[in-house]
């Protein structure tokens, strides 16, 4: 009679321990949770649309704004990460190439919109 429980014995060890994270066996679903992950159908905000992660991140910031914990840019601040981000965009070769037209375009609203003074150089 002991032998005939010995072909059960077999499928025991892989059972797991509901307890012990590090060994939670094999509930026989691991290959459909691993195509959900990569058809966008995982958990997480990693594997959420890119629309939805935008909508939940522009909600955090709102609040952040609202309850005064958000970090507020000093114009040197701003400066320096919009310097940085013009560096790594001409680096990778996505920055936008202004043509003669728009880049006198932008310096004279550039200029109108500082009130035309001059910057510490010289005064004609």
């Amino acid at each position: 009679m002991a032998s005939s429980n010995q072909g059960n014995q077999g499928n025991q060890g892989n059972q797991g321990n509901p307890n012990n994270p590090s060994n939670p066996g094999n509930s026989g679903n691991e290959g459909s949770q691993s195509n959900q992950a990569n058809q966008g159908g995982g958990r997480g905000f990693a594997s959420m649309d890119p629309q939805r992660q935008r909508e939940i991140a522009s909600q955090g910031g709102k609040a952040a704004h609202e309850s005064g914990h958000a970090h507020e840019f000093t114009s040197e601040e701003a400066r320096e990460a919009g310097s940085k981000g013009g560096k790594a965009a001409h680096e990778k070769g996505t920055a936008h190439e202004f043509t003669p037209e728009e880049a006198r375009e932008a310096g004279s609203k550039g200029g109108k919109a500082s009130g035309g003074g001059n910057r510490g150089g010289a005064q004609p």
